[in-house]
Formats: structure tokens, C-alpha cells, sequence
């Protein structure tokens, strides 16, 4: 099956890659290894790159992206490039410098997607994470649909192709839905999902009003960061999801990629390592039965590792809700 083919349409007419290579990784790892990675993910056949600002790492994505165009690879229309916009710049006039920011590092004229990061809004200025003396993250108070409408005019500047958001809850999606005046719908909602938190309430509320899930930390969460609640148990080591992966003489892994492509979410696999990057384009080459499918709705638990705790108390913190 020619993966480049397995693309969803989004809402707005452009199409998204239903795997995605994700380029997070904590801050010891040394930049270089993003501009090497995503170089190899293009080469085995991945077209859907997402990355972020906050990553710090778009100039070496960007390079990775420019070289492998150069070298005749793939043209720039063959890949979908997804930024996204961070906390400290949901103030509607900072969305358009942030963007351009982002354009900049990445020496690229245009992003496919660009997506409100988080709807915790962050106190605006040169520090990704504002604390004050007590640790404490300075919260920033902004209406949600004024950072949306200048994403609008971002999308009409022809800066970005598309325009979504990522970790919002279903009321906040419905906020933006209900806006007076809306211009364009939201084409996507990324957010954590995986066999341990199946998002099964809200993908169905996304697609009900045709907006893509997009799965980050498909795989639970291999790394330990700042972001990541280290006390839940390792989803790769589930025994549910070991059994399925050996009787398809496939790994655990692919198992949780496919569980995804099959219900319809768009899905990022996240590793800097050959081996792993190769294997994860394998997603295409085997399906799940029903029975499996149900099997694996089944360990849902709702476990999640991103839980952004320092955000709660926020007044847009997104997972109090129970979708």
C-alpha cells in the first residue's frame, strides 16, 4: 500500500498524511539529531512532519525538510509541515510575529497547519515557561476566539494552509464552533491518545463536526520530561497489546500506530532512531481484526501522561472536563 496515498481530507479542502513523524525530544538531546531524523523519515516515506516552537528545534526541521527538497526527494507540496503557536503568544497581535517566527527558523514561505498549542494562555515575552519566585507558571488571560480570529487572518495571509488547535476539551472546541462570525472551523484538535486513553468521547465529537483528531504520545510516553507524569505504568508493556502484536508477527508499537489509523485519527510516531523510524512505516502493511479492535478499546483507562498539571487553575486548564 503506497502510504503516500493514506491522506485525510480536512474541512477545508487540503489533505493530511494519516501518519505523521513527531520531532519532540527533551532538551539534552542534542539539536542535530532532529535535522538527521527527519532527514531519514522523508527518506523512508513519511510526509506528514510535526513539530513546534516550543521545541526548539524548526531550524533544524526546516534544514531537513530543504534538503531532502533539494536533493529531489520530495517538493515542497509532498510534504505537510505542522507548527504550532505557544502559550505566551495567544495575545491575538503576537499570532502572526509567532508564525512568522516560526517561518523564519524554518526558512520556509508557508506551514500546511498551524495550531494553537494549548488554550492555557501564558504570560507573553521571551520565556516559553514564565514562573514567578514560588515556581508557579504566570497564567495570561485571553479570550480564546480573538487568538483564533488572527490564526483566520494567518490562514488568509496564505502563512499557513490550514488552521487548528491542540488539547482543547470539547466545550472549548464548541466555543470556537459557536463563534459569531467564525471564518474558518478548527481542522484538527491534537491531543493525547492511546489504548490507555482512547479520547472515544471526543473523537466522536470531533468527528460529528468533521474536525480531525490528531494522536500525539500514540505510544504513551517513551521519555521522561518536565510535561510527563512518570508514575503511570508503560503502555508498550501492556500484555492485551503484546499478545495482539505477536499473533500479527508485528511489534507493540505498531499495534498502538494501527489501533489509530484504523478509527480514523491521524497519527504521530515520535522516535529519533533508524530502526524505529523504518519500522513505524509499517503501519500500512497489516490490519487489525474487529475483535482485536475491541480488545484494545478495552484497556482504556483514561491514563494520561501529559497531564500539565502546573496548568491547573488556569481558567482554560482543558482536562477538568471529562472530554
Amino acid at each position: 500500500m503506497d502510504p503516500k496515498s493514506q491522506r485525510v481530507k480536512l474541512n477545508d479542502g487540503h489533505f493530511i498524511p494519516v501518519l505523521g513523524f513527531g520531532t519532540y525530544a527533551p532538551e539534552e538531546v542534542p539539536k542535530s539529531e532532529a535535522l538527521e531524523a527527519t532527514k531519514f523519515a522523508i527518506e523512508v516515506g513519511f510526509r506528514h512532519v510535526d513539530s513546534a516552537h516550543l521545541y526548539q528545534n524548526e531550524e533544524q526541521v526546516g534544514q531537513a525538510i530543504r534538503s531532502k527538497i533539494a536533493d529531489g526527494t520530495v517538493k515542497r507540496e509532498d510534504i505537510f509541515y505542522t507548527s504550532k503557536l505557544w502559550c505566551n503568544s495567544l495575545q491575538p497581535e503576537l499570532v502572526r510575529p509567532a508564525l512568522e517566527k516560526s517561518l523564519q527558523n524554518l526558512q520556509l514561505d508557508y506551514v500546511d497547519l498551524y495550531i494553537i498549542h494549548s488554550p492555557v494562555s501564558l504570560k507573553p515575552g521571551n520565556k516559553f515557561v514564565p514562573k514567578d519566585e514560588s515556581g508557579k507558571l504566570i497564567f495570561d488571560s485571553v479570550d480564546l476566539c480573538h487568538t483564533w480570529e488572527a490564526l483566520e487572518k494567518c490562514k488568509d495571509a496564505g502563512l499557513t494552509k490550514s488552521i487548528g488547535v491542540s488539547n482543547f476539551n470539547h466545550k472549548q472546541l464548541e466555543k470556537i464552533l459557536n463563534k459569531p462570525g467564525l471564518k474558518y472551523k478548527p481542522v484538527c484538535n491534537q491531543v493525547e491518545c492511546h489504548p490507555y486513553l482512547n479520547q472515544s468521547k471526543l473523537l466522536e465529537f470531533c468527528k460529528s463536526h468533521d474536525i480531525v483528531l490528531v494522536a500525539y504520545a500514540a505510544l504513551g510516553a517513551q521519555l521522561l520530561s518536565e510535561w510527563v507524569n512518570s508514575n503511570n505504568p508503560i503502555l508498550l508493556e501492556d500484555p492485551v497489546l503484546c499478545a495482539i502484536a505477536k499473533k500479527h508477527k508485528q511489534t507493540p508499537a505498531l499495534v498502538a500506530l494501527r489501533y489509530q489509523v484504523q478509527r480514523g485519527v491521524v497519527v504521530l510516531a515520535k522516535s529519533f532512531n533508524k530502526k524505529r523510524i523504518k519500522e513505524n512505516m509499517q503501519v500500512f502493511d497489516f490490519e487489525l481484526t474487529p475483535e482485536d479492535m475491541k480488545a484494545i478499546d478495552g484497556l482504556n483507562r483514561n491514563i494520561r501522561y501529559y497531564d500539565f498539571q502546573k496548568g491547573i487553575g488556569h481558567p482554560e486548564y482543558p482536562f477538568s472536563e471529562e472530554y
